[in-house]
């Protein structure tokens, strides 16, 4: 059963129609990610973990969809080698860093280190999907894939909130103008 077709309500209808003219007409791809350096985002781990295995990536393209049932998204490439992972597991965990973790966002963008150590570093626990939680995130928020959704390059991956684990206060990570910086 579609995530939609359990809402006894048409809030959903439509949120997935075409409305756009056809052909697309769009900004040069250079200029468009440019433009979004410029966009100051939190930096997040998003894993996984299942019967496909343990998997996780840097995400900074995550957003809240509603609150009743509590739903965010998250955009993934196609080409990640993380996307089966995901669909796989059906489950994942947005774990959203703090000041201090670059090194860790480093190594789970892939810029440092190798895929098999992402995971020997911070500690790392489980709420209710089984997806691996970093202890120390500022927030973490376990989901259930209930959708995803191919667009142009990436995978929308919607997940309804099972869990919510509130970490240590404190200034979190962001990633502004292709660097990471402290709010």
């Amino acid at each position: 059963m579609n995530w939609i077709d359990q809402r006894p309500d048409d809030a959903m209808a439509g949120a997935f129609e075409a409305i756009a003219p056809d052909p697309l007409k769009s900004v040069d791809g250079a200029v468009f990610r440019e433009a979004m350096s410029r966009l100051g985002a939190a930096v997040h781990l998003v894993t996984s973990a299942g019967p496909a295995g343990r998997t996780g990536f840097t995400a900074t393209a995550v957003a809240s969809v509603s609150d009743n049932p509590a739903t965010l998204l998250v955009c993934l490439n196609r080409r990640s080698n993380s996307a089966p992972f995901v669909s796989q597991n059906g489950v994942f965990c947005v774990n959203t860093l703090g000041a201090a973790e670059e090194a860790i966002a480093d190594l789970f963008a892939g810029r440092t280190g190798s895929r098999e150590e992402r995971f020997a570093q911070g500690e790392w626990i489980e709420l209710a999907t089984g997806a691996p939680v970093l202890a120390s995130a500022v927030v973490a928020f376990d989901c259930r894939v209930i959708e995803i959704k191919a667009v142009a390059s990436h995978n929308v991956i919607f997940g309804v909130v099972e869990a919510v684990r509130l970490g240590p206060p404190g200034p979190a990570l962001v990633y502004h103008e292709r660097a990471y910086k402290r709010v």
